[in-house]
């Protein structure tokens, strides 16, 4: 059974596995334009996983938006990431969305997306936030299902800095709508 849990140094042979199965692609929800050159190291790896803990601590002074990082792990393997954003700068707010989330290509297909998608938007909400949006390339249905299958509304699609963008609503007012379930099903 897979589980959301704060990173950790102790995932880098497994983190670096996955990394090579992106093959250099940008994996969204992983704060990877904190790491640095150096993650292939176990310092510059560590350096990295605590400067991603340290986001989550509002009361922190940061050069950059708060964030809650969390790391889709099964049986001890790193499968993913899904990052939670505090609030939103003008721009995030246009195009990027508060909740940003990746599968490695090994664990596609099992339902991951949308069982961490869920768990997150229950971190929101926990948190207090009224609001959350995400967002995905309009082109990108697999993650626009992801997104539908937890409740998102879709607002619009637009044209942003990153492209035709898809962006989706969630409000908590009546808490997370729309099914959260388990990795494998059809919600």
């Amino acid at each position: 059974m897979p589980e959301l849990i704060e990173p950790t140094v102790e995932l880098h042979g497994s983190w670096l596995e996955s990394s090579a199965e992106w093959g250099g692609k940008y994996q969204e929800g992983t704060g990877m334009h904190e790491a640095g050159d150096d993650v292939v190291t176990v310092e510059g790896f560590s350096a990295w996983v605590e400067r991603l803990r340290e986001s989550s601590d509002d009361s922190r002074k940061l050069d950059r938006a708060h964030a809650t990082y969390r790391w889709i792990v099964e049986d001890g393997k790193y499968l993913g990431a899904v990052t939670l954003l505090h609030t939103l700068t003008d721009k995030l707010l246009e195009g990027g969305g508060h909740i940003g989330y990746s599968v490695r290509p090994s664990a596609r297909g099992r339902g991951l997306a949308t069982w961490a998608l869920g768990r997150v938007l229950e971190v929101a909400r926990e948190q207090g936030m009224d609001r959350v949006l995400v967002t995905c390339d309009e082109d990108n249905l697999a993650s626009a299902r992801t997104i539908e299958r937890n409740g998102g509304v879709l607002e619009d699609i637009r044209e942003t800095w990153l492209g035709p963008t898809r962006r989706y609503w969630f409000t908590f007012g009546e808490g997370v709508r729309g099914r959260v379930g388990r990795p494998g099903t059809s919600g």
